[in-house]
């Protein structure tokens, strides 16, 4: 990178032009006190204060910089010395694109010709601009320049008007939006993304047109998300909402810059001008502004829906040359980063106002933002509801632990936010959203097919599962103990079997163990045989975490768990935890990772990557599909294979060689699948897989130790192995082929759970309390023609969490699904996956009547 293209980027010079709101301290309101500051800000620095249209709104403009340090410094002068001169006057100055108290006499405009033409011209439009917004001013090197770099920022640009949303209150209400403003801007006939334009003289053209056709005033109103200068060598970006934090401005500033350098270089070297669809463009905006940082966003250049995460990871891969050149990576990078965990300012001022600060409190947080001074009181402090909500929880009795509201009726505390929210949403707004959750999930294909209805839709709750960032390190240590156990257990069976030796597993536990020739003894030593391991948990009657079963073979639910939080976040962005939620978009990138590290090394520096599925036949599809694309790697069925020559697997489409597949298909079904030349894949994968030309993960054969009778031996096989004390508590659990353990089983059979050793989905479950003569006689007369093919569990009293019926909210009982992976970072994904057991039910599995919550893990 050439020492002349770092100083370039580092020597263009940006300003910003804020907008802020005028609120009389006592009222709270937005009041028309601007004309009474200017002459004495005039007096202090001439041009640093405007009036604008409203005159309970003004606007300050920064001396012009190449260096963010001195942005920030003069933004921060700025804003002192006006919040200073308001302060004395008993007035307090916000930054925000709308403020949500507005005094009856704010509803004027600014007396000057120009803006009583506007007003005579556009009427409502004029009256209901009570909006702030941030502008970023940019030197390009001329005009067609500057049109070029509309273009080639147009797709990014709804980016920073979600990392802006700070405009969620109109007129009092809560309009659901994270940008109000971004509504009634562009009611404006003018206003919107940059229209699809080649050079200078085009733009020209276009504003003539406009001119002449009375559809604006004067030049000036050009109110493009992005335009060039009418007089001087810069562009303007002027999409996002005005920011209560200068990081806020600083973050968009060095954003905006950074665009523009990328346009500018684009045009510099003759680079064909991007083209996209204007109503594209149009609906990427409105969804920003619906969404925020807490919804999707629109990728207009992958034309799909995307979560704030990946939109602004996108963003800043997009410019990250032009942000490393200009000196600003690090910083802006880490701005970005933290927006994301803190939120958008909407969702802060929901929260806020939900918390019972109230919109008077909305304003006194915005006020403190605005002058470098956060208002934010412990959450430990704020009012708590002392019973049980009257309406959604007014008939709330759950039969035991209960993970929201306690033995009294008491809302637990990290709940409280959570019940005061879901109050205010009642039973008819939130009928009203799971129709929108319905509408979401079939744009999604979020199918979770049953032979009866191969169009069911996931299950999902609205009301979010909370887990403490303290029980959640604590459940991880202990997650990733046990996948530690069951992996060293799948080595030691297929070695030495040295826990067979020992007696520390009994024989009889397994229902069979490798043999030469198998395809469990095909994997190449040190391979990680359970790579990917589902891990479900209950919580007990005692708020006690205990591990309920051990799957290692194909575990299914980490895109339903991200697909759920999209779905919330989409339908009740109104719903933000106080102290932020652990992202769970990561998850794709740590699985990714992990598989990519079990690459055999004639893979060299770039392997390739797969997911292997049955195809739309299989129920968990959606999954297969959903994981496929985040991970940015194809998917297959055993059809898109092909075996080379070389006896290599390759892509059959492309050619190209396959490293690592990850398996989400039975290891039977997959062995006796045709590939594209209809040449069946057992041979040619178990040898590939012999022979160090490709990993499959999970590996063949790890039902071997997942089997419910090797359940009641994990806690020893960790000492046995680790010399560790096991972090995480089980079920106690009788195997039925000890005959002591199979007579008290025989004794108590209405009181315990019987389960097949071998059964998924809840299928051949007997749950003794609920079950009837007939059908604890049939289990008996089971059990002991077949003892090895059952254990059974102590029925214990799993804790339910409040679940909507229609009408109210009602316990249900509830697991939880804990993804681990293992390799050189073992790590428990952050998309753990709540399954809801239906009504008088303890059976989760979605198969069965089963639902699912978002599961938050709290900051």
């Amino acid at each position: 990178m050439s020492a002349e293209r770092i100083a370039a980027a580092r020597d263009v010079v940006l300003g910003v032009e804020e907008e802020f709101h005028l609120v009389d301290l006592g009222t709270r309101s937005a009041v028309p006190r601007v004309p009474e500051l200017l002459d004495e800000l005039a007096d202090l620095d001439a041009d640093a204060f405007a009036a604008e249209l409203k005159p309970s709104i003004i606007e300050t403009n920064s001396d012009p910089t190449a260096s963010l340090t001195d942005l920030r410094a003069d933004l921060l002068r700025l804003r002192r010395m006006l919040s200073s001169m308001a302060q004395e006057r008993g007035l307090g100055v916000v930054g925000a694109g709308s403020v949500p108290l507005v005094d009856s006499s704010a509803q004027g405009i600014t007396a000057s010709p120009r803006y009583e033409r506007m007003r005579d011209e556009y009427q409502m439009l004029a009256f209901e601009q009570q909006i702030c917004g941030t502008q970023v001013h940019v030197d390009v090197p001329d005009r067609d320049a500057a049109v070029a770099v509309m273009q080639h920022s147009a797709p990014w640009l709804p980016v920073l008007l979600a990392l802006s949303g700070s405009s969620p209150f109109w007129q009092s209400e809560d309009t659901g939006y994270a940008s109000s403003r971004t509504l009634a801007w562009h009611r404006w006939p003018t206003a919107g993304p940059p229209a699809p334009l080649r050079d200078a003289a085009d733009y020209d053209a276009l504003i003539d047109d406009l001119l002449r056709s009375g559809t604006m005033s004067d030049p000036g109103m050009v109110y493009f998300d992005m335009r060039p200068s009418a007089h001087q060598k810069t562009v303007e970006v002027r999409i996002c909402d005005a920011s209560p934090t200068v990081d806020g401005v600083v973050l968009v500033a060095g954003l905006a810059r950074a665009l523009v350098v990328h346009g500018v270089r684009a045009h510099l070297e003759g680079r064909p001008q991007p083209r996209y669809r204007p109503e594209l463009l149009r609906a990427a905006s409105w969804r920003a502004a619906r969404s925020g940082l807490e919804g999707d966003l629109v990728d207009v250049t992958g034309r799909e829906l995307v979560p704030p995460s990946r939109a602004i990871r996108l963003m800043l891969d997009h410019l990250r040359d032009d942000l490393t050149d200009a000196g600003d990576w690090d910083e802006i990078s880490e701005l970005a980063l933290d927006a994301l965990a803190r939120g958008s300012s909407a969702a802060r001022q929901r929260q806020r106002a939900n918390r019972g600060g109230g919109l008077e409190g909305v304003v006194d947080m915005l006020v403190a933002e605005t002058r470098g001074e956060p208002d934010e009181p412990a959450v430990e402090q704020l009012p708590t509801p002392a019973t049980a909500a009257p309406v959604l929880l007014g008939d709330y009795h759950p039969p035991s632990y209960d993970e929201a509201v306690d033995e009294t009726g008491h809302v637990r505390p990290p709940y409280a936010w959570l019940v005061t929210n879901l109050e205010r949403i009642g039973p008819a707004g939130l009928l009203a959203h799971e129709k929108s959750r319905d509408a979401e999930q079939r744009a999604r294909s979020m199918f979770f097919p049953q032979p009866d209805d191969p169009e069911r839709l996931f299950p999902l709750d609205l009301i979010p599962r909370l887990i403490t960032r303290t029980d959640w390190e604590q459940l991880s240590d202990g997650l990733v103990q046990r996948a530690r156990t069951l992996e060293a257990l799948l080595q030691d069976l297929h070695g030495e079997r040295a826990a067979l030796r020992d007696g520390i597993l009994p024989r009889e536990a397994l229902r069979w163990l490798p043999a030469e020739g198998e395809a469990s003894t095909m994997v190449p030593e040190k391979t990680t045989r359970a790579l990917v391991s589902g891990l479900d948990l209950v919580c007990d009657g005692e708020g006690r975490w205990k591990v309920l079963e051990d799957n290692l073979r194909i575990p299914s639910g980490i895109a339903y768990a991200m697909a759920d939080r999209r779905v919330v976040r989409s339908v009740l962005p109104e719903l933000q935890a106080p102290e932020g939620v652990v992202d769970s978009d990561e998850g794709p990138a740590m699985l990714r990772a992990a598989l990519l590290s079990c690459a055999p090394p004639a893979a060299g520096d770039d392997p390739s990557l797969v997911v292997l599925t049955e195809g739309p036949q299989d129920s968990a599809y959606f999954e297969h599909a959903m994981l496929a694309e985040e991970m940015g790697v194809p998917l297959l069925e055993p059809s898109g294979l092909r075996v080379t020559d070389d006896g290599s697997i390759a892509v059959a489409v492309s050619g190209r060689r396959i490293d690592v597949a990850y398996r989400r298909i039975d290891e039977e079904k997959l062995f006796a699948s045709p590939d594209a030349d209809g040449r069946t894949l057992r041979e040619p994968l178990q040898a590939a897989t012999r022979e160090g030309r490709l990993a499959l993960a999970n590996t063949p054969g790890n039902g071997l130790v997942d089997d419910k009778a090797v359940y009641p031996y994990i806690r020893a096989l960790t000492e046995y192995y680790f010399g560790e004390k096991p972090l995480l508590d089980d079920v106690t659990t009788y195997f039925c082929a000890d005959d002591d353990q199979r007579a008290h089983v025989l004794d108590h059979l209405d009181e315990l759970v019987l389960k097949p050793v071998d059964g998924y989905g809840g299928a051949g479950i007997v749950i003794g309390p609920h079950a009837d003569a007939d059908e604890l006689a049939a289990a008996a007369r089971d059990l002991r023609a077949n003892p090895a093919s059952y254990v059974a569990q102590e029925t214990i009293r799993i804790s339910t969490h409040p679940t909507f019926t229609g009408t109210r909210l009602a316990p249900r009982v509830v697991d939880l699904r804990a993804f681990v992976v293992l390799g050189p970072h073992p790590g428990v994904l952050p998309t753990p996956l709540t399954r809801v057991a239906p009504a008088d039910s303890l059976v989760v599995n979605s198969s069965r009547g089963g639902g699912s919550k978002d599961t938050w893990i709290l900051r």
